[in-house]
């Protein structure tokens, strides 16, 4: 059984995050040659302030 997580910036729609549970899930179960119901998908939603980049959080880098 696949099991896919996904880490990603708060923010996105509920229909963004469903295309792409829904995209990730079909590409997987192509590749994998596996049933599409064995395909599993977490997405994990994390604020801007808990996301680093060079040094600097998402938060800050978003108000420059």
């Amino acid at each position: 059984m696949p099991f896919i997580q996904i880490n990603m910036i708060a923010g996105r729609t509920p229909e963004k995050k469903e295309k792409l549970i829904h995209e990730v899930s079909h590409t997987v179960a192509n590749v994998l040659d596996a049933p599409i119901e064995t395909v599993r998908v977490m997405i994990n939603e994390m604020p801007p302030e808990h996301w680093g980049i060079a040094g600097e959080s998402v938060k800050k880098l978003q108000s420059k």
